[in-house]
């Protein structure tokens, strides 16, 4: 475990395919070594992925020390069927889970609640809390989520999901470390005393890093796509900036006392690791 002050946490997706199975693993193995406090695994948008999503976290249990947290939406399930999986989770071992209202299947029309299901992320947090009791985290939008009605909506939407018994928000992911610390006081003057985690996406791809910053309402400054500009092709020259500029993203926000970081990982370790090590998180050899 690492020994510092700095905690990390790191979030995996559910393989598809043995090859993808084998990278998620290799990652896992890489990653374990900096003593995460916990390492989530997503969840498809309208549940598809709910087998494999089962399927990961079972090995993780079963193969590792980790702490897994499984995440779980409101998407396409009752709320007995939501009660029933978390129960199951429980069963299994896991303790954390990460609550999200979930996105609409693609195709749909908006977001359109299960008519037997939970609404929204406030309602499956305290849902969830009376299957057991889960040390649950919640998703926080600097950049304010795409649907909120306003900025402070969307902050009142997440002390609801506090104050429903979840222990701490992750945000989305993010460039600029001001929109995550103006955010932080605005939540602090909401009177939300919680956590509030910053979630990291390491760069792999930078047509990929666009087209989920507009899924999602993440911004993408113009300094960042200068880095990038001319680099499609050479991916050893990409892989150095995407690490000198989360390198120097997660520098300012531990310099403005922010001590845990949760990093979006896309099932890969090197980027993850070399940042984690510019923050004193190493693994015990390392350290050594």
């Amino acid at each position: 475990m690492n020994k510092h002050s700095v905690q990390v946490s790191f979030e995996f997706f559910p393989p598809q395919s043995p090859q993808m199975e084998e990278t998620l693993w290799n990652s896992v193995q890489k990653l374990k070594a900096l003593g995460p406090s916990f390492v989530s695994v997503t969840y498809g948008a309208d549940g598809s992925t709910r087998e494999r999503t089962h399927a990961a976290v079972e090995r993780i249990v079963n193969e590792t020390n980790l702490t897994a947290a499984p995440h779980l939406t409101c998407i396409g399930a009752s709320r007995g069927e939501i009660e029933e999986i978390a129960r199951d989770y429980w069963d299994m071992g896991v303790r954390h889970l990460v609550a999200l209202r979930g996105d609409p299947p693609e195709g749909d029309d908006g977001y359109q609640p299960h008519p037997g299901g939970y609404a929204y992320a406030s309602d499956l947090v305290a849902g969830l809390k009376k299957v057991a009791d889960f040390d649950i985290s919640v998703a926080a939008y600097p950049e304010v989520h795409p649907e909120a009605a306003s900025p402070l909506a969307d902050l009142e939407n997440l002390k609801r999901k506090l104050d429903a018994g979840a222990s701490r928000a992750i945000t989305q992911f993010f460039f600029d470390p001001e929109l995550f610390l103006r955010f932080r006081d605005l939540a602090a003057a909401a009177g939300i005393d919680s956590h509030i985690v910053p979630g990291i996406l390491p760069i792999t791809r930078f047509p990929q890093l666009q087209r989920f910053a507009e899924r999602c309402g993440a911004s993408v400054p113009d300094w960042l796509a200068e880095r990038f500009a001319g680099l499609d092709d050479d991916a050893e020259t990409r892989k150095l900036i995407a690490a000198n500029v989360a390198i120097e993203q997660v520098r300012k926000l531990q310099a403005e006392g922010v001590d845990e970081f949760h990093f979006y990982t896309l099932n890969r370790a090197e980027l993850t690791v070399a940042i984690c090590h510019a923050l004193g998180v190493r693994s015990a050899a390392a350290a050594a």
